[in-house]
């Protein structure tokens, strides 16, 4: 049987660590990187962390976009817990106590960059020659180019490039595609010139 004053310690002490934990979940609310995805908006990132559009004109402003319809995949931004949006960059986010509203797909996505940067692609000679024509094509040798869910330098399907846009793994997804689809880059091109795309 507990007495009175051994309860009262008790309830303090229960509350105590009732206060500590919600103390520590209301400190838990950290900085965030937000990386934008394909298919997002700037009216949909405020919704997300605002729950309405009363972040746009922020992150236009902040992050220097001129049309608030163009946003890019891949694109960061640092949302501060207060709700201030900045322009991501190094210095922002080696002060920042950052975590990142991805983490479980950006281990893997970081994995998967590491891995694909050191692919060589086996195109030589006219399979080369192929494979430059397409690129010049479909986005001028840019792997920055975004044409709808279509990303890179091969204009691929955002689906098959898995979230890791590096010159690297669009240079590998590129090789298995046109291996899987159509055995060669020459008959990718002769693909291209009957139909206008590959």
């Amino acid at each position: 049987m507990i007495s009175k004053k051994n309860f009262a310690k008790v309830s303090a002490t229960l509350g105590a660590v009732a206060l500590g934990v919600s103390a520590t979940a209301t400190a838990a609310n950290a900085d965030t990187i937000y990386t934008v995805q394909s298919g997002d908006t700037l009216s949909g990132i405020s919704y997300k962390f605002a729950k309405d559009n009363s972040m746009v004109n922020d992150l236009a402003k902040k992050n220097n976009i001129q049309d608030i319809n163009k946003i890019y995949v891949g694109q960061k931004l640092i949302i501060k817990s207060d709700g201030e949006i900045q322009e991501y960059n190094a210095q922002n986010a080696a002060n920042a106590n950052v975590a990142n509203n991805n983490t479980q797909a950006a281990q893997p996505q970081r994995a998967q960059s590491q891995a694909s940067q050191s692919y060589t692609s086996n195109a030589s000679g006219s399979e080369a020659a192929a494979k430059a024509w397409i690129a010049a094509r479909e986005s001028g040798g840019n792997y920055g180019a975004t044409n709808g869910q279509y990303i890179g330098k091969y204009q691929l399907s955002a689906s098959y490039l898995n979230g890791d846009y590096s010159a690297a793994n669009q240079e590998r997804v590129a090789d298995q595609y046109v291996a899987s689809r159509y055995g060669s880059w020459q008959n990718a091109q002769a693909h291209w010139q009957a139909n206008g795309w590959y």
